[in-house]
């Protein structure tokens, strides 16, 4: 498995150890935002203790169809394209993927070596290679902050309300909610089956919601600004068990600027969304298919490790 983890700790460590009237701060910054802490070390076994599927292939991948850009089976049917407007540095690229499931369970998420807690990190390809996934993206990097609804293939993972939510339901429906009013067991009683704690919510009824340009998703230590033309991840809902999934690419003139929120808003109304929401982005940004990454992150072709993925097993 590739992982990029040990560098950052050694450049990390370097500087926090350059002062010394830093040291409990860098001791801590270390222990919260880069030493693994490994909460559940199995999560497939404790998913199926759970009374979760856990199995990581499709039942019916026999009868699927893939190519180049297409994936069809009884459960899910998923069309990538590439689309790219403007011109030299305005010049912009994103990648699609439409996905219609006739099973809502059939997208699933899995965490960073098969391990939930903080800190803990692979790259989206090696997750989605781990199991056994046609199709996935990156997903809200639940493991740089310990806040949040952590739901995971109908199984509770964290109940620690902060923000604004994005829920999926295994009838299909997918809605943004206020973790705050409300609890992770009631979720899941009410059929909730994933949740991502991110955004914020882009769009809203089909417009695009006010002042999402100012929307801090964290403020704690190590908080890295999302506002800016960034590389982004964004799911779309178009209609229950219809969804479009975006990577925007970044940070890489004359191939591909990165968006502002308002332009990924845009570009999930151009698409036909009605609700839209804001995930992890910039170098985490990646959509895997068919075996490859079909995005270039950074302009660089090179992964970064991210906590969990949202994916369609083949």
């Amino acid at each position: 498995m590739k992982k990029r983890t040990p560098l950052r700790r050694t450049v990390l460590v370097g500087a926090l150890t350059l002062s010394l009237p830093v040291v409990g701060a860098g001791a801590w910054a270390l222990d919260r935002f880069v030493i693994e802490h490994v909460e559940i070390s199995d999560v497939q076994a404790y998913e199926a203790s759970q009374g979760t599927t856990s199995s990581t292939t499709d039942d019916s991948s026999g009868d699927a169809v893939v190519t180049d850009t297409s994936y069809e089976s009884s459960s899910s049917a998923i069309s990538i394209s590439t689309v790219t407007t403007g011109s030299g540095e305005d010049t912009v690229t994103y990648y699609v993927a439409d996905v219609t499931l006739t099973d809502a369970t059939a997208l699933r998420s899995a965490f960073a070596q098969n391990s939930f807690g903080l800190n803990i990190t692979e790259d989206t390809s090696d997750i989605a290679e781990d199991n056994g996934a046609v199709f996935a993206i990156n997903g809200d990097y639940y493991g740089f902050r310990d806040t949040g609804i952590v739901i995971r293939n109908g199984v509770v993972y964290r109940d620690e309300g902060a923000r604004e939510g994005l829920a999926f339901y295994t009838d299909g429906h997918v809605e943004v909610y206020d973790e705050t009013a409300t609890t992770a067991d009631a979720l899941v009683a009410a059929g909730v089956w994933n949740t991502l704690s991110f955004g914020p919510a882009l769009l809203e009824d089909g417009q695009v919601v006010d002042g999402i340009e100012d929307v801090e998703v964290d403020t704690n230590v190590g908080n890295h600004s999302i506002q800016g033309e960034q590389p982004r991840t964004a799911v779309g809902v178009v209609d229950d068990n219809h969804l479009v999934f975006v990577v925007v690419d970044g940070r890489s003139p004359g191939y591909s600027a990165g968006v502002t929120m308002t332009g990924l808003a845009e570009i999930m109304q151009s698409l036909g969304a009605t609700t839209a929401y804001n995930i992890d982005g910039g170098g985490s940004s990646t959509m895997y298919f068919d075996g490859a990454v079909v995005n270039n992150p950074l302009g660089k072709g090179q992964e970064r490790g991210t906590s969990d993925i949202l994916y369609i097993a083949g």
